[in-house]
């Protein structure tokens, strides 16, 4: 062995001393902590906004059969209990949106059945209120499948207005009408929703509104010996259309509806109860 060697015989122990110390070392690296599990809240928060070519609440037109945008939100837990708001322009006489705030709380029955809860506001930022738009209605649903089934019951002293209406009409002509008009009407619904295959959904609705008594047979004297009736007729409004999911299009959540809409009772509610169809475009987030 040369000298030389010799002298590089300590080199190598040293480099295979520091290759083993690296192999040693990397099941050591390989052995730490694991991240931490991702912690999922028991809140969701969503959102929806959407461009109608009419706002059609009920059979009725709430915009004067002119476009509407809308859009609103809504914060859920994992227990059921939910909050949300919703909004959209209307074409009132003295009131230009419409703001609903609701909150109530849904769940299972059996894997086919749930149910849904809760109170609902409508509110109206008015010029004056000397007629207010403002209702206040406790609702309950039962949904199974594709099929739903809710019924809507006001609680405030009005229903929409219509009662104040009355009394000022009949206060115009010297007469009074007197109480709680509109409180206790009903609203019953069923709303189909069925896959037709991919992305394309038939809807359908069917609804009636079961005005209070004290609006149906609202009237007052004319002051020749007769009287002015000015009560209100119940009718039924209905929905057939499809709503076709673009989310592989545009996006996520993205959707285009067509549908027919209207209400009977045409000769006495006039054009804003004709049948319709309404275009729709849509985005949930």
């Amino acid at each position: 062995m040369t000298k030389r060697s010799l002298i590089l015989l300590p080199l190598f122990a040293l480099a295979s001393l520091g290759a083993q110390a690296q192999t040693a070392a990397t099941p050591a690296a390989a052995a730490s902590a694991p991240a931490a599990p991702e912690v999922k809240s028991d809140w969701t928060i969503t959102g929806n906004a959407g461009i109608f070519s009419d706002y059609r609440f009920r059979g009725i037109s709430q915009t004067d059969k002119k476009a509407a945008f809308q859009g609103g939100f809504d914060i859920g837990h994992a227990s059921g209990f939910y909050v949300g708001n919703w909004n959209s322009n209307v074409s009132f006489s003295n009131a230009a949106l419409e703001m609903d705030f609701y909150a109530g709380y849904k769940g299972e029955i059996t894997k086919e059945f749930g149910y849904d809860v809760g109170i609902l506001q409508y509110y109206y930022p008015q010029k004056d209120k000397v007629v207010s738009f403002d209702t206040t209605e406790l609702y309950a649903a039962l949904t199974w499948t594709f099929l739903t089934l809710k019924y809507s019951h006001t609680i405030s002293s009005d229903y929409f207005g219509f009662g104040k209406s009355q009394q000022l009409a009949a206060s115009d002509n010297g007469s009074s009408l007197g109480g709680k008009r509109g409180q206790n009407t009903g609203y019953i619904e069923l709303n189909a929703s069925f896959p037709l295959m991919d992305q394309l959904t038939l809807v359908g609705h069917v609804g009636y509104t079961n005005f209070a008594k004290d609006l149906n047979k609202a009237s007052f004297d004319d002051g020749l010996g007769g009287t002015i009736d000015v009560g209100l007729k119940d009718y039924t409004d209905y929905k057939v259309g499809l709503t076709y999911d673009m989310s592989t299009l545009v996006g996520a959540g993205t959707s285009a509806a067509i549908a027919y809409v209207g209400a009977n009772k045409t000769g006495f509610y006039g054009d804003i109860n004709k049948g319709r169809v309404i275009l729709t475009f849509s985005k949930a987030m």
